[in-house]
Formats: C-alpha cells, structure tokens, sequence
C-alpha cells in the first residue's frame, strides 16, 4: 500500500477530537446534540459548512473545501445505550469510538493532511440514521449535484483499516398476524394471533441458506417478538420484526410471504441492497459481515466508485466494550489518504 504517513494529525490530536465527540449523546434520533462539537472541528479546519434538515431536529452536515473531486462520509448517530468517553493512555472507550466518531475524526484528519499535501478539492458528509434506516443516506440524494466532479467516496466503518470487498444488504421485515380476542376461559371463542405467527416464523428457520462465496450465507435475525395485550385474554395481535443479511438477487422477501398464514401479512420496513466494491491494488481487503451507507452513497458520485474502510473493529462497535486506538486512528488517516490519492489519479485523463 502506498505510503501516507506525511502530513497526518498526530494520534494525540486525533483521540482528542473523538473524545470531544464522544462526549454527546447522538443515538439514533439524537444526532443533532452532536453537532455543536462537530461544527467546532469543521470550524478548526477552515470548512465551509451546510446543514440539510432530514427531518425535525435531525440534520446531515455537509463541510467542503473547495470544490471536492472526493467525498468522505459516515454517520452521526450511535446504537444505545449511551456510553461516555473514558480514556487510559492510547486507548479511548466509550459509544462511538469506532462507530462511528473515530470514523469521522479519522477522515477529516485524511482531508487534513490532503489539503496540506495540495488536494483541497475535498468534502466531507456527515448522515444520520444509519443505524435503523438509513434516512440520511436517503435524503443526501438531493446533494448529488454538489459531487459532480467527485472521483470516488469512501465511506467509514470499523473495517481494521481493511477495504471491503462488498457487503450483505439489509432487510428489515415486520410480520403480523391478526387473531379474535377472547375471555382466556373460553377459548373457543376467539382465535389466537400468536400460534400461527409461530409456526409462521418455524418454516422460516426450515428454509435452506443460500451462500456467497464472497459475502457470506444469507442470515436474518428474529430482534423483536410480541404480541397479546394480557395473559387471560385470546391474544388478537402478533408481531415480529426480521433483519436480513441479505444476498444479491435475494427472493427471502417472496419466500416469507409464500409461506404467511392467512391471517398474515409481512410489510417491507427498509431495504439497501447487497453490493460489491471496486479493488485497489495495492491495498488490503476483507469481507465484512456489516451492512452501512456504501451502497447509497456510491450514488451520489457519476463514476459510482466507492470504498468502505476504517480504523476499528466490528467486533467491539454496539458493545459495552466498544473502543479504538490512537495508533489505529492515525493508521486509519494514512490509509484513506492513500486511498482517496488513488482513487483521484486513476480519475485523471
């Protein structure tokens, strides 16, 4: 991989800037309590700045530097619960760590040292709602005109500074049943929501996984289960709410409604499609089990090239335990300016 190392923000000033962003709470719905010390950082480093609402109190952040020919971008909100930063030596804790504030710190640091190196055509996308439904991502269609010239994005997660290769989409699915409310002595008299919900789900696990040799199997997630409204009452209502991981051409989608009751119906709650991203020679790659932005933000760009890469690992985000490193942050900036060079000189005529 090429080197990137000149002109990167020491790991001290990078665990600084994503304690100081740690320290809001910005879970899901939450995100604009993050941006007074997010405008702080983009004020620090001469960005014009712009906010887009996506809906109230929730708003995207759009800094440029001239005009970009690449467009960096991550999220603004965190899974709960809210964990406040807490830092020993070169090691910071806390929520957003690596999901995805060490992100964010990590690409302005690469904007940084671009624009010392020259580059200063950059632009720097900050969305919210990621991590449910991607509504930020979304919304941003409506800048698309401002990245006209871009070469590429490259979108944050913790990748352990490793460039995905694709991702899984993700599907997420509310299944109902709707049943007879009754006095639970007699039975007989209504029709209960929940039994055929159940058995609904059980053919679900029977089906047979289908497998990518690249992205993986296709996996959903039962998250959320419930239903009846009090133990001596027929239950008249069930729910449960699936997330797939799931695979290009997947018809999981079809093979849930074939196999619904008659008394039930599955409803399409949100939907990004499995993609795969372009190679770099030259640079490291892996798999990833997550899903993120990638594959909408690709279309904000004409030549729709995209990468996903950052400092952190996945098996630490939306845990107690979640953290990053100064030296993995700083890694990360050498990383995403070598990639954000690469992706502009193969742009070149």
């Amino acid at each position: 991989m090429p080197s990137a190392a000149a002109n990167v923000p020491t790991a001290a000033w990078l665990l600084d800037r994503t304690e100081a962003l740690c320290r809001a709470d910005t879970t899901t719905g939450r995100e604009d309590e993050g941006l007074p010390a997010l405008r702080a950082l983009l004020e620090e480093l001469g960005a014009k700045v712009e906010l887009q609402q996506v809906a109230p109190g929730r708003h995207n952040v759009l800094a440029c530097w001239g005009e970009p020919h690449v467009l960096f971008s991550t999220h603004l909100d965190t899974v709960p619960p809210f964990l406040p930063p807490r830092r020993q030596g070169d090691l910071l804790r806390g929520r957003g760590t690596c999901d995805a504030k060490g992100q964010v710190v990590a690409q302005l640091g690469a904007i940084q040292a671009l624009r010392a190196r020259g580059d200063v055509g950059c632009a720097w996308l900050g969305v919210v709602g990621e991590e449910t439904d991607s509504i930020g991502a979304i919304a941003a269609a409506a800048l698309a005109e401002r990245f006209r010239r871009c070469a590429a994005a490259i979108d944050g997660e913790p990748t352990e500074n490793r460039l995905a290769t694709g991702q899984r989409g993700s599907l997420q699915l509310r299944l109902q049943t709707e049943g007879l409310a009754a006095h639970s002595g007699t039975p007989e008299l209504g029709r209960s929501a929940i039994w055929p919900l159940l058995d609904w789900l059980q053919r679900l696990r029977a089906l047979p996984t289908r497998v990518d040799d690249e992205l993986g199997p296709e996996i959903w997630n039962l998250g959320l289960l419930q239903g009846g409204s009090a133990l001596n009452v027929i239950p008249p209502h069930a729910e449960a709410q699936l997330f797939v991981r799931s695979l290009p051409g997947s018809d999981f989608a079809r093979r849930v409604r074939e196999l619904a009751p008659p008394e039930g119906s599955a409803v399409e709650v949100a939907h990004t499609p499995a993609d795969r991203f372009p190679r770099l020679p030259g640079f490291p790659h892996a798999a990833v089990t997550f899903g993120s932005d990638a594959p909408r933000l690709r279309q904000l760009i004409p030549s729709r090239r995209v990468a996903l890469c950052g400092p952190g690992s996945i098996r630490v985000a939306h845990t107690l335990d979640e953290h990053i490193t100064g030296a993995d942050l700083r890694a990360g900036c050498e990383l995403l300016v070598a990639v954000a060079e690469t992706f502009c000189r193969s742009a070149q005529p």
